[in-house]
């Protein structure tokens, strides 16, 4: 996919230098350069390998649930999982829907919405105002996103939260597999407290 072409999207490319893009997977690029317009939807579909919460890790999900549970909320072994990506069409950003299923009831519906904004260009932004910034970097075969810092957001006015009402660090690796599947892994790490949240998923293309 060229960067010329009508439906490649360049956001996440300018996020990390060239060179690095570059070298990435064909795969890879091929994933987070796709225009998603309209009705267009980007699916993937797998499963959740495992979900390790420490207890202050399952405090903070049950929590979390205040503003639209962004975390597993319980450990798990195996278990079915699918992510949908859509246009976010206020901002030109992103909607993404991930479905977990669980070992009791519906499976967890996350969701979340990306945008292509703010001091490092990139933010997840979570529900209630609530969000992080990312940084994002490429590694051999893999595109890491990892928080730079978390804030509250209503209209104009925007409050960056201070590190100690914070989770800690949160990190997302995206890395190829090959044959069109991705491991998926989420990590948050508390400076004091360790790691709070351990999530390793495989997918695949849809």
């Amino acid at each position: 996919m060229r960067d010329d072409e009508p439906l490649y999207d360049t956001r996440f490319r300018r996020l990390v230098p060239r060179g690095d893009w570059d070298a990435l997977p064909e795969d890879v690029r091929r994933r987070f350069a796709k225009r998603l317009t309209g009705q267009a939807v980007a699916t993937y579909g797998g499963e959740i390998v495992w979900t390790r919460l420490s207890r202050v890790g399952w405090l903070l999900a049950q929590l979390c649930r205040l503003i639209g549970a962004p975390l597993p909320l319980e450990a798990s072994g195996p278990a079915p999982a699918a992510v949908a990506v859509s246009e976010e069409r206020h901002s030109g950003g992103q909607y993404w829907t991930r479905l977990y299923g669980r070992r009791r009831g519906h499976p967890q519906a996350i969701h979340s919405a990306k945008s292509f904004a703010g001091p490092t260009g990139l933010e997840e932004h979570i529900g209630r105002g609530f969000g992080m910034a990312l940084t994002v970097r490429a590694e051999a075969d893999a595109l890491i996103f990892t928080s730079d810092h978390y804030f509250w957001q209503a209209g104009r006015l925007r409050l960056r939260l201070p590190a100690w009402l914070t989770p800690g660090e949160t990190v997302v690796t995206h890395q190829h597999l090959g044959h069109a599947r991705f491991a998926f892994d989420l990590k948050v790490t508390h400076p004091r407290l360790g790691e709070l949240v351990n999530q390793h998923g495989l997918f695949r293309d849809g």
